[in-house]
């Protein structure tokens, strides 16, 4: 299974990092429409496209208005958006508006159940559930018949902890990691996580590999986040690159 992260950065873009884009081609699925969006039509090899959304803030659903450039093009026939009713709301009543950008894709937005459910969409079983986050962020498993993902952006690791039973022993999983150690204060209050409770996490939760995202833009080097230092808390992790290929 191959994993394409589009888009690995938080709050908005930087000279390295797009905003939140990971697409799985095999599937042709999304997860979150950030900025990074703007890079699917090159990997695009479907005439569908499934698009699971983990909350509304700007840096993971702006890229839902760059369908338009390329649904003709591209000869898009179906989009599918998932999201909770709230961040199906807002895009409807804040993004997709007259003086914002008054003209809409064709797409459509298919609202999931805050409380932990499954579906099946392209091949793949979603499961997804409540994190804590500033904006009712969603977290998501996804299932084939021989791999496994999961996928937390947007959270506490008391968030993540409480959904640690539902990601555990996953073939990869991506947390974001927007804090070095240190920030813990600061995390706790803006819905986000530090580097060694997200090795910690993942050890805990019995994964096979770890891969580090939502970046905080203002770190102009990987080395600033400290891995190399902490390594030995789980040592099959590696920080997510746009546009490396994942495979899984």
């Amino acid at each position: 299974m191959k994993l394409l992260p589009l888009g690995t950065g938080g709050y908005h873009p930087s000279e390295t990092r797009h905003t939140a884009c990971y697409f799985l081609p095999e599937s042709a699925l999304v997860l979150d429409a950030g900025t990074g969006f703007f890079r699917i039509p090159r990997y695009l090899r479907s005439d569908e496209l499934t698009i699971f959304l983990s909350h509304a803030h700007f840096d993971h659903i702006i890229g839902l208005t760059y369908l338009l450039g390329f649904q003709e093009t591209r000869g898009l026939k179906r989009v599918d958006v998932y999201g909770t009713p709230e961040t199906l709301a807002a895009i409807e009543a804040h993004l997709f508006v007259e003086p914002v950008f008054p003209t809409r894709p064709r797409m459509e937005l298919r609202p999931l159940a805050p409380e932990p459910c499954i579906i099946v969409s392209q091949g793949a079983k979603v499961t997804w559930f409540p994190l804590r986050h500033r904006g009712l962020s969603l977290g998501f498993r996804i299932d084939w018949p021989n791999k496994s993902l999961a996928y937390l952006t947007d959270t506490t690791i008391a968030g993540s902890r409480e959904v640690l039973q539902a990601i555990r022993g996953v073939d990869l999983l991506l947390h974001e990691c927007y804090f070095p150690d240190g920030y813990d204060a600061v995390a706790e209050r803006t819905g986000h996580s530090c580097l060694s409770a997200v090795l910690e996490l993942a050890r805990d939760a019995a994964v096979k590999r770890l891969g580090l995202i939502h970046l905080n833009p203002l770190l102009d080097r990987d080395e600033k986040l400290g891995l190399e230092d902490k390594s030995d808390l789980f040592p099959n992790t590696f920080i997510a690159c746009d546009l490396m290929e994942v495979e899984f």
